[in-house]
């Protein structure tokens, strides 16, 4: 048993599980797991290869795309601004953007020509971070707003449109529904992206880096591979039918290379595992990493509470066909998912633990009573292919030897 109060043989176990059932097989390129508690890395493993084409293996410091890992991110650069005064969570975001003013919920209609009703309450800052704004992704294909936004555009990457310009479209079309009527993944936090760098002054993209990244030390993580840094990007690969791998952005080739026309709050960033550990021990220490304060921990126990209304789950609230949860027992909070009736996930997880994923499959997780966080990276497309989230709960749990519950 180690320091930590994990067997050394059964995290050893996770690495013959993730080779043999993800790697050796060809369903996922490569995995870079570790397993940390108490602010210190328990476990540590890399397998395969960051692009299969060319045989290059995967590295520790192999850059990744995030996407959705970015959306916790962004939420904290919010409510770093919330903290300031310069904000309030029931603040209408039409007073920062007057072009929403008179947004409408769609009743009917195709293509540009919708009927609407006005929404029962304004859409608020809180209803942004949480996915209640009635905003929608186009990739939900489920109705006729999903298909208005694929067919415009809108938060699309590789990207269409700038971020002002997305936030001007989305002044002209519906929402899904009332804000705070139910819950759908959206690109809510595209918006708020924008938001921070309208209310700060800064271009968000700046104040990320002048106010998380460069605190924190990540130094690896940014809207593009920064030069100097190419040999270490990986390949990104679409999971085929037949179970294998398709290349879906060459890493020698990819937009990533430079900079974005389009700066995605929602889902933008490339980043190491190393540096979202960084991010992630922030978050355990109650929003502060040596000495570096980014948030209070009366805020942070404020984002990880489930700001779901009346207290539902994500089952019963959510209208998406996709999200990086669909777990029982699983509510929001201010950035990202959060347990609140662990028995209903029917895992071996931690009421107060708070999680997100990203759409090439990868995922990171904070429990604070047990006082663990776990960041996982690879690059497969979707990360609906495998359960190999809720796996890592169950490997994982299983090799913790003292409990803080």
């Amino acid at each position: 048993m180690s320091k930590l109060g994990f067997s050394k043989e059964r995290l050893r176990r996770i690495d013959r599980f993730l080779e043999e059932r993800y790697v050796a097989a060809g369903r996922l390129p490569c995995v870079q797991l570790v397993v940390s508690r108490r602010g210190e890395v328990a476990h540590s493993t890399v397998l395969g290869l960051r692009d299969v084409e060319r045989g290059v293996r995967c590295t520790d410091d192999t850059l990744f795309r995030i996407y959705s890992m970015t959306k916790p991110i962004t939420s904290v650069a919010m409510m770093m601004l919330v903290e300031e005064g310069a904000v309030a969570l029931d603040d209408p975001v039409s007073k920062y953007i007057p072009e929403w003013a008179d947004l409408g919920v769609f009743t009917a209609g195709t293509a540009g020509a919708y009927l609407t009703r006005a929404p029962d309450r304004p859409m608020q800052i809180v209803d942004l971070l949480r996915h209640t704004s009635g905003l929608t992704y186009g990739f939900q294909n489920r109705t006729n707003v999903d298909a208005a936004y694929r067919e415009l555009g809108v938060g699309e990457l590789p990207a269409r449109l700038t971020l002002d310009e997305m936030v001007a479209v989305l002044a002209g079309l519906p929402l899904e529904f009332s804000p705070g009527e139910a819950w759908n993944y959206s690109v809510s936090t595209d918006v708020v992206g924008y938001l921070v760098g309208r209310i700060s002054g800064l271009p968000f993209q700046d104040f990320l880096q002048a106010r998380i990244f460069a605190p924190l030390g990540m130094s690896d993580t940014g809207f593009q591979v920064a030069p100097g840094q190419e040999a270490r990007f990986a390949a990104c690969y679409a999971a085929t039918p037949q179970g294998g791998l398709k290349l879906q952005d060459d890493p020698l080739t990819s937009a990533y290379l430079q900079p974005p026309g389009f700066y995605s709050g929602g889902g933008g960033l490339v980043s190491t595992a190393a540096d979202y550990l960084r991010f992630s021990h922030m978050l355990l220490n109650g929003g502060s990493l040596e000495g570096e304060r980014l948030l209070a921990p009366k805020t942070l126990k404020l984002m990880c509470a489930n700001h779901l209304p009346g207290g539902q789950d994500l089952t019963m609230l959510s209208r998406s066909l996709f999200s990086e949860s669909t777990n029982a027992g699983i509510g929001f909070g201010l950035g990202f998912a959060v347990v609140f009736d662990a028995p209903q996930t029917l895992l071996p997880v931690s009421n107060g633990e708070f999680y997100w994923g990203g759409a090439a499959s990868t995922a990171f997780w904070v429990d604070p009573l047990e006082e663990v966080t776990v960041v996982l990276m690879t690059q497969l497309l979707p990360s609906t292919a495998y359960a190999i989230r809720r796996e890592l709960r169950t490997l994982v749990y299983s090799a913790l030897t003292d409990s803080n519950a």
